[in-house]
């Protein structure tokens, strides 16, 4: 008979950066048999960090097996655990150490131009994504993980919310739909997360349920710092309910529209041009704009064709959205530059910002460019323009005082 063992983790030719855990319980004291393309310089290391979690686990009699393909710590960490977790039945936790950066709160008002999906159980796609500099990093639980491998991708995705290095880029999860979404928030709300996806969401009660929890693990673990939420539309049901769902709490700060289920579930197939979508994604931005959060476009999937990518981001910017969902890193300059403004635009927003400035040293109520008068809400767009142009280094941050 063969023995039970509980494993975690992926191997094969093409893993990088990641490890095969098994764990077979038995009788004869701990030995741990390592296979590492890394055993001369690191061997020791690992052995000893099995031991370390295997002790926390107080698994000391059987066999740990471990393939490693240049797993960093805390890969290995998450992938001890989750396979000695199944093993022995313990609840027990073995935490990276944080990043001292990975502890700050983002903010609400922050640009989201673009948030790269990462999949949440592929360590080798998260340890350099932040050098592309997307505005967020999505480690995504959700629909990039197997069925079979959910489990464990939450303790890598934890671990990674601790101890990888996000370059600045704002710290998000999309969680599994609710109600299996709830038990991924033990794993993230604790451990630094900036900001929480919400996967095909058709109510306000999915909100209210997602809500409850994160404040009773804020309570329980002493955390005073937000958790923002970003709603994402994937059903005619959740077009029609976008505005109950854009306001149904207030740590929402954005929504965000997925097209791939939405068309599906119109029952057509999605096109460049977008003609099907665009009920769906105007219905968004206007939830989005009366409740006063950001829109955020869909991910485009053709990767390979950056003018087609770059003509929706202008069909997107057209329509109002402030953002959109990036699946490769390549993608992510090409929507960044086409979501700041124009040279026509930037002229255009420097004359109003300008013309009001002036307006407001002498005194007067009422801002006019030309013969033209300028509404309040006009300025308003024109100073976020010219954030944005600041922001994207189209402008320098002291634009107005060069000659």
């Amino acid at each position: 008979m063969q023995d039970k063992s509980y494993s975690a983790g992926n191997k094969g030719p093409k893993v990088r950066s990641d490890c095969y855990v098994r764990v077979i319980p038995g009788d004869e004291p701990l030995q741990i048999h390592l296979n590492s393309k890394v055993d001369t310089l690191y061997g020791n290391h690992i052995r000893t960090l099995a031991e370390d979690v295997a002790k926390t686990f107080e698994f000391t009699h059987g066999v740990i097996q471990i393939e490693d393909t240049g797993a960093l710590d805390f890969v290995l960490e998450a992938r001890l655990e989750a396979a000695l977790k199944k093993a022995t039945q313990k609840d027990i936790s073995f935490l990276p150490p944080f990043r001292e950066e990975n502890i700050k709160p983002s903010v609400r008002e922050r640009y989201r131009f673009t948030r790269l999906y990462l999949p949440g159980n592929s360590p080798k796609l998260m340890l350099n994504a932040g050098v592309h500099h997307p505005d967020g990093l999505i480690l995504d639980l959700e629909d990039a993980v197997a069925p079979d491998k959910k489990y464990e991708a939450r303790f890598l995705v934890r671990n990674a919310l601790r101890n990888l290095k996000f370059y600045g880029a704002e710290r998000m999860v999309r969680i599994n739909q609710v109600p299996q979404g709830l038990e991924d928030l033990d794993f993230i709300v604790p451990h630094g997360v900036n900001l929480i996806l919400v996967p095909k969401c058709e109510s306000h009660e999915q909100i209210k349920s997602v809500n409850a929890k994160i404040e009773e693990l804020k309570k329980s673990h002493n955390i005073d710092t937000p958790v923002w939420l970003m709603p994402i539309i994937e059903s005619a049901l959740g077009v029609i309910k976008s505005y109950e769902i854009a306001t149904a709490a207030d740590n929402i700060v954005a929504m965000a529209i997925g097209l791939e289920d939405y068309t599906a579930d119109l029952g057509t197939l999605r096109s460049d041009e977008g003609i099907e979508s665009f009920y769906g994604r105007s219905q968004v931005v206007n939830a989005c704009r009366a409740a006063k959060i950001q829109p955020i476009d869909s991910v485009f999937s053709n990767i390979d064709d950056t003018e087609a990518l770059r003509q929706n981001v202008l069909r997107s910017k057209q329509l109002g959205f402030e953002g959109m969902g990036c699946i490769h890193p390549r993608q992510v300059p090409v929507v960044k530059e086409s979501f700041a403004p124009s040279d026509k635009e930037l002229e255009k927003a420097k004359k109003i910002y300008l013309a009001f400035q002036e307006a407001k040293e002498q005194g007067h109520g009422v801002v006019a460019l030309g013969s033209k008068m300028i509404d309040p809400p006009v300025v308003k767009r024109a100073q976020r323009q010219i954030d944005v142009a600041v922001k994207t280094g189209l402008l320098s941050e002291n634009w107005n005082s060069e000659d």
